[in-house]
């Protein structure tokens, strides 16, 4: 089985930064995909970042510029740089490894920016 495991969320004052990681192990981790998602209180699941096995990247509009994706497929573990946090990037964070027609959640880890 394949549980990815979400790491390093936490309390962050707005303007600071946190690294995110999920780690995946029981799978061939350089052929999937890698998305990180994130859900508010009383808001629906966004997608704010993906990563392919082929290392193309996309971003959710309101992260670019802010947010890096990226991956080690040796520590079968994907990351999310997140800068210039503001409050409004509070939700909690989940990634989903994916190959098709196979994905699989995390439990999510719990990010907070206090303004």
């Amino acid at each position: 089985q394949v549980h990815p495991v979400e790491s390093w969320g936490g309390l962050v004052q707005a303007g600071g930064s946190l690294r995110l990681s999920c780690v995946a192990s029981g799978i061939i981790f350089v052929i999937v995909y890698v998305d990180w998602y994130r859900q508010a209180p009383e808001k629906q699941r966004e997608l704010v970042a993906t990563i392919t096995s082929g290392g193309t990247i996309t971003y959710a509009d309101s992260v670019k510029g802010r947010f890096t994706i990226s991956r080690d497929n040796a520590k079968n573990t994907v990351f999310l740089q997140m800068n210039s946090l503001k409050a409004e990037d509070t939700a909690v964070y989940y990634c989903n490894v994916r190959k098709w027609p196979l994905n699989y959640w995390g439990q999510g880890t719990q990010v907070t920016v206090s303004s």
